[in-house]
């Protein structure tokens, strides 16, 4: 049965971890937004876990390689949604929408190419896993709002969103140039 690894049940997790999130951000209590971070990093740290747990113990399937992306996803849309309310300005919502935008496209892609046979040519590269990291970790901060020690953490957050949002844009046309671009196979070698 596909739900009975560990990696995929963390991937699960992390879907569930969603609402949770959600009504956190809710609450009117100063602790809220706080606990709410702490909760979205959790549900961030289970998506390296899964991953490692994965390929460590080789455990690697199709159901996980198709709801990883999507955990991932769900997880950045509806706290971008969630921010973009609270902060209702064009410095939050433009790199919202670049982001979303950038997700709704590359899943496009992925499901076409996929249909051709040619799945393989839009693989998650390194570029990608540098994105979503840095995406995680703005969204952290973010969630979190209030100061601490001193520090800014929404101004640095809204900073990494945007360098965020930059390598989503680069990773994008990575994506794109990779599907109808493809490198000369007497390239492939080296």
């Amino acid at each position: 049965m596909m739900f009975t690894n560990l990696p995929t049940l963390l991937t699960l997790l992390r879907i569930v971890m969603l609402p949770i999130i959600v009504v956190v951000f809710y609450l009117d209590y100063p602790w809220a937004r706080p606990a709410a971070a702490f909760i979205f990093f959790l549900a961030a740290l289970t998506d390296w876990l899964d991953g490692y747990l994965a390929r460590l113990w080789n455990q690697e399937s199709r159901f996980g390689a198709f709801l990883d992306p999507v955990a991932d996803k769900l997880m950045v849309a509806t706290v971008l949604i969630l921010l973009v309310e609270f902060d209702q300005s064009p410095w939050l919502t433009i790199p919202a929408i670049i982001i979303i935008g950038r997700e709704i496209t590359i899943s496009a892609l992925r499901e076409w190419m996929a249909e051709m046979g040619q799945r393989g040519r839009v693989a998650v590269g390194w570029l990608g896993k540098v994105k979503t990291t840095l995406q995680m970790a703005a969204l952290a901060l973010l969630l979190y709002l209030y100061d601490f020690a001193g520090l800014p953490i929404y101004k640095i957050g809204l900073v990494a969103l945007y360098i965020a949002a930059f390598l989503t844009i680069w990773s994008m046309f990575d994506y794109l140039r990779a599907a109808f671009f493809p490198a000369d196979e007497s390239d492939a070698s080296e």
